[in-house]
């Protein structure tokens, strides 16, 4: 029997808003763990907007996301300016 490589990518199938995606990665429970987080997102986003429109919930969510992303890279760099400046 062939040894099976651990750091070999997986398959893995994530339900996010109702679709399934079979994707392949190094880390299955990272993935399931965002790909929940993007399901729970986009649920909450058409929970807040009057559209069903999958596509238009995905980018405002991708915006959200976006957002939440560049504050954080913000807060990052104002932190390494600081380390920088001692």
């Amino acid at each position: 029997m062939a040894d099976v490589d651990p750091k070999a990518p997986q398959r893995v199938v994530v339900e996010i808003f109702g679709e399934s995606y079979p994707l392949r990665t190094d880390d299955p429970a990272r993935l399931k763990k965002l790909a929940a987080g993007v399901d729970h997102l986009m649920k909450k986003m058409a929970g807040s907007v009057k559209s069903f429109d999958g596509t238009k919930i995905a980018v405002l969510t991708a915006l959200q996301l976006a957002d939440e992303y560049d504050k954080l890279k913000q807060d990052y760099d104002e932190l390494v300016e600081l380390l920088d400046e001692k």
